[in-house]
């Protein structure tokens, strides 16, 4: 059975093979990988150090990274300061696609690499517009940290374009959704406290599942985005709406988080995540997540006539490019509207009510 190690080396659990040796295994943030060596030895710190970096471990023996290639490049970009300041959220996303990446190309020499060579590494995901733009976005960056370490003069990703996807990213939900999964899942139900929760604040489900009652202050909200806290001073300010009071006031003062499991532990990001599949699902609402909540409280702002600064006062946005993509939808409609009521206005003389839109906060 393994144990988790507390002391020196934290992130550590022990374990024993099939053989009974006392084997190390090392886990943050998604990222896992065997530390070799004997427990507290020279080898066991250095490959420690190396899995903190984002590293997999090295067996005494094995043949060293051969410098040139994908994979030293990889090993060279994971200790680099663009790769450090990342939150650890980002920072496991980008490796999940690097590591593919290694996998299959780590041995190709990088000072090597031309255009044709790229488009070749990106054929296989031709069927898969999003996978093959991931990775000519992990490629470009890796290609650009290569320049800055003096292995390349040029990017030959540069001139390779983006597929395009035709995806809106995700789902946005609807008024309709809301109603039937707060139908399906009651208030006082841990799914309603958490849709209601992302709903009228437009936290993520990193944020989500760290707020509490230490957020609360009189009828406001107040926290640091946990993806953004170590490089920016934002704090989401926000006002409590009326049906989120309704929510919080079933919840004993006495819990640590808003969305703590049964047992009283707070609840991670991706078990959040889960959870949510598993109460749509239930709801029989298959095309909403997590995230499309966010979305859902930007737009509904948009809706009312929230300018884009007003809406990142609320989301948390440092730019408004992603509250253009979030809201875009609703803004359209919304500029319609008042375009259409001062056409009227110009060919009529008279003023008309504008058309309802959805902008309800209800």
């Amino acid at each position: 059975m393994a144990r988790k190690i507390k002391r020196e080396f934290p992130g550590i659990t022990a374990y024993f093979d099939r053989h009974q040796k006392r084997r190390y295994r090392f886990r943050k943030k998604g990222f896992s990988t065997e530390i070799h060596g004997e427990y507290g030895s020279p080898e066991f710190r250095l490959n420690y150090e190396r899995a903190i970096s984002g590293c997999k471990s090295q067996e005494v023996g094995a043949p060293a990274t051969k410098r040139g290639t994908v994979n030293a490049l990889v090993v060279s970009y994971y200790k680099s300061p663009e790769f450090q300041s990342l939150s650890d959220s980002t920072k496991a996303t980008y490796r999940r696609e690097i590591e593919r990446l290694r996998n299959d190309h780590g041995h190709r020499l990088v000072p090597q690499m031309n255009r044709p060579h790229v488009v070749k590494l990106l054929e296989p995901l031709t069927d898969r517009p999003s996978a093959r733009n991931n990775r000519l976005r992990m490629l470009r960056m890796l290609l650009n940290h290569s320049i800055e370490i003096g292995w390349r003069s040029d990017n030959p990703t540069a001139a390779i374009k983006k597929m395009r996807t035709g995806s809106q990213g995700f789902h946005t939900w609807t008024e309709e959704e809301l109603a039937t999964f707060f139908s399906h899942h009651k208030i006082g139900s841990t799914a309603h406290t958490a849709v209601t929760l992302m709903l009228y604040t437009g936290c993520s489900r990193a944020d989500a599942v760290r707020l509490g009652w230490q957020n609360v202050n009189g009828a406001r909200v107040r926290y640091r985005r946990q993806k953004t806290e170590r490089f920016s001073e934002v704090v989401v300010d926000i006002p409590i709406h009326p049906e989120l009071q309704r929510v919080l006031d079933t919840l004993p003062k006495s819990q640590m988080t808003f969305l703590e499991t049964a047992g009283g532990r707070s609840r991670s990001a991706n078990g959040l995540g889960n959870a949510m599949r598993n109460w749509c699902n239930a709801a029989k609402l298959p095309d909403c997540t997590s995230h499309g909540l966010r979305k859902a409280c930007a737009t509904r702002l948009a809706e009312a006539g929230a300018s884009e600064r007003e809406i990142m006062a609320w989301t948390g946005h440092a730019s408004p490019q992603m509250v253009q993509i979030y809201a875009g939808k609703a803004r359209r409609g919304l500029m319609a509207d008042q375009g259409f009521a001062k056409l009227i206005q110009n060919e009529t003389g008279s003023e008309i009510d504008e058309p309802n839109t959805k902008g309800s906060t209800k």
